[in-house]
């Protein structure tokens, strides 16, 4: 089992290998890397948040698999639900038939097309408050996703995307650079390799120097 925080400075609070989650939070049939948070009112399911990514509150992640050093926003949605437009009535209803007392169960294949169209954030991106994540995109590593965006589909490593929907606004370094820092891999390295190079990670020419 997961450590639950049972105190009000929850984001404050010293990190540990352990996984912190908020107490208020709520994860199920996910997996949990080394230093993660989950923050207040989050609601994870059927999901990866790899070693040292966190998401603060009042987060949803479904069917998603996110890398390690991920910085995600509050209010930010990965991988909403849809629903069947191509139905006379596209309440749910029709598959949550149990919740209205029309079946027995619910109808599996509805949700099983969810778990077939998942999320997939790489390394080191950051998405800003509030933006959304359709299903079946791809953010690649060391992306930023703007404050309120909806992203509708695959971002490039490294680069800036922003608006509804959002569009590339620029890049974080230009190609080569970024090319070198990613063929460095990081974000694989052990804790002992990070605290070695930690001076490094604050300042791209010494780390572009140092290991680049």
């Amino acid at each position: 089992m997961y450590e639950i925080a049972e105190h009000d400075g929850f984001q404050s609070k010293p990190m540990t290998e352990e996984p912190t989650i908020h107490p208020s939070a709520t994860v199920r049939e996910s997996r949990l890397g080394a230093w993660t948070q989950i923050g207040e009112h989050v609601r994870m399911r059927e999901s990866t948040f790899d070693d040292y990514s966190y998401i603060v509150r009042q987060g949803s992640v479904a069917n998603a698999t996110v890398g390690k050093f991920c910085s995600i926003a509050s209010f930010v949605r990965l991988n909403p639900g849809n629903h069947p437009t191509d139905r006379p009535t596209q309440h749910h209803l029709t598959y949550r038939r149990r919740q209205y007392g029309l079946d027995d169960a619910d109808e599996e294949a509805f949700f099983e097309w969810r778990r077939d169209q998942p999320v997939t954030v790489e390394h080191d991106v950051w998405i800003g408050h509030g933006a959304t994540v359709m299903p079946d995109v791809e953010i690649g590593t060391g992306a930023v996703v703007g404050a309120g965006a909806v992203v509708t589909r695959d971002v490039e490593p490294y680069s800036m995307v922003a608006g509804v929907p959002a569009e590339p606004i620029g890049r974080r370094f230009d190609r080569e650079t970024a090319d070198r820092i990613e063929a460095t891999e990081w974000w694989h390295w052990s804790r002992s390799e990070l605290e070695e190079a930690f001076e490094a990670l604050t300042d791209l020419e010494t780390f572009l120097t140092e290991h680049a």
